[in-house]
């Protein structure tokens, strides 16, 4: 079987699927991306370049779809590429998000085409006016509803479209949600579980050592911005900290914006925040390592005695599935994307995403019922086990990727976990032919 995936940022979503073929050694996998330094065994990376940013005399509310095109442009130019090499695809895969895949059927127009559909943009009632301190500006408005330029052209290409939550999939018009299949993302239960004896000894990164005797409080985000609550964190911290004095924080994240605007007055959320809270914050408790290797952000999610994660209602994070893999004690933000995985009381605790004080009560909660937050890690952890296993999410995958290349159709489906027989797809259990069972030698070599 021949993949070909296309992400510009290697290998995005694909991280699991992508290492799961290479895995097997007898699929042929190339994945177009934008350079980086991420590199996956058995896959080959072709990278193209964007050879430029948007004009400056493009208007505002165009220049993400100008970006969009300049992608796809160069995209369809390296596969063109790869194409004379002697590589066709059985099947394309890749996400629609940053218009990439706009000109690959002019490549390979009879190649089937899965792709990742997001988000939908709104001008209300989603993310776009949730939080009431950043009452939205109407003149944006053009620009919000821009970004779906190319969702709406993805749509009308003719392949087949997949988004990872129930939620993600509701915020598409009814129309094109209709048309997309639901099929749900899993974590590495092997890598991500719990670790009992991480509350027993000390834990160390870098120059930051949290004894056992401490009570540990993370937060997690890729940047550190409102989209993700960290407003909202950072304002529990002053009656988290006067609380308890065994309290310790560790805030991990980078200081670029990934979501929503930057700080109206410059610099970063992060340094207005500690600026507004001044005094009230005792530095010796409160933690920023900034970005954290994988093994390190694991490690503290073992050893947390709770984990906070807020979002507002946009796209919920890896980490909030991680979290409930590793079996950390939770509190949540009680918004749609979070609330289709976390159960007040049941598997974690649910607070308004914009309330500080809530959030410090719950978070208080957990540090001092110790009993509760064994039970709702525990609940976490069987959540997991029965939701989000890796397993379950590539079965899935190979699934359709089966039926789409042996000419079927998939669109509107819901994937369920754990699934039984595969029929949620209507199909067997999964065969491999000795013809795939076999190696096959790279067509192109000269990449």
């Amino acid at each position: 079987m021949k993949y070909l995936f296309v992400h510009q940022n290697f290998p995005g979503q694909y991280l699991h699927l992508a290492k799961h073929l290479a895995a097997r050694d007898r699929d042929e996998i190339v994945f177009l991306a934008e350079p980086n330094a991420n590199f996956i065994a058995g896959v080959r990376k072709v990278v193209y370049r964007l050879p430029r940013g948007p004009s400056r005399t493009t208007h505002p509310d165009a220049r993400e779809f100008e970006i969009a095109s300049l992608r796809a442009e160069a995209v369809a130019r390296t596969a063109e590429r790869v194409k004379r090499l002697g590589f066709t695809p059985d099947i394309i895969i890749g996400h629609h998000g940053w218009g990439e895949l706009l000109n690959i059927r002019d490549v390979w127009p009879d190649v089937p085409l899965l792709g990742y559909f997001e988000f939908y943009y709104h001008t209300k009632g989603v993310d776009v006016g949730f939080d009431p301190e950043f009452p939205p500006d109407p003149a944006l408005y053009p620009r919000v509803r821009a970004k779906n330029a190319v969702n709406l052209l993805a749509l009308t290409m003719g392949g087949h479209g997949q988004t990872p939550t129930e939620w993600q999939r509701s915020t598409f018009p009814d129309w094109a949600a209709a048309r997309l299949t639901l099929l749900p993302e899993g974590a590495d239960l092997t890598l991500c579980k719990p670790l009992p004896a991480a509350r027993r000894r000390p834990l160390v990164i870098g120059g930051l050592s949290i004894g056992p005797e401490e009570k540990l409080v993370t937060y997690v985000a890729r940047n550190l911005e409102p989209y993700r609550g960290f407003h909202v964190m950072m304002r529990a911290l002053p009656r988290l900290l006067a609380a308890r004095n065994d309290v310790r924080v560790v805030i991990v994240g980078g200081d670029e914006v990934s979501y929503g605007m930057p700080p109206p007055r410059g610099g970063s959320w992060r340094a207005q925040m500690l600026a507004e809270l001044g005094g009230k914050i005792d530095h010796a408790r409160v933690h920023f390592p900034g970005k954290v290797e994988y093994r390190h952000y694991l490690a503290l999610l073992q050893r947390t005695d709770a984990h906070v994660y807020l979002t507002y209602p946009f796209v919920a994070s890896w980490s909030l599935r991680e979290a409930l893999a590793v079996g950390a004690p939770l509190v949540a933000s009680d918004t749609t994307p979070v609330t289709e995985f976390v159960r007040d009381r049941r598997n974690g605790l649910l607070t308004p995403c914009l309330d500080p004080e809530r959030l410090a009560e719950s978070v208080l909660e957990l540090l001092e019922d110790v009993p509760l937050a064994r039970r709702l890690g525990a609940a976490a952890r069987r959540y997991a086990e029965q939701n989000l296993r890796m397993e379950d999410h590539l079965a899935a995958y190979r699934d359709v990727v089966r039926r789409l290349t042996r000419g079927g159709e998939v669109g509107g489906e819901v994937i369920q976990y754990p699934r039984a027989k595969s029929t949620a797809l209507g199909m067997g259990a999964p065969q491999a032919s000795a013809a795939r069972a076999a190696k096959k030698r790279s067509s192109v070599r000269g990449l």
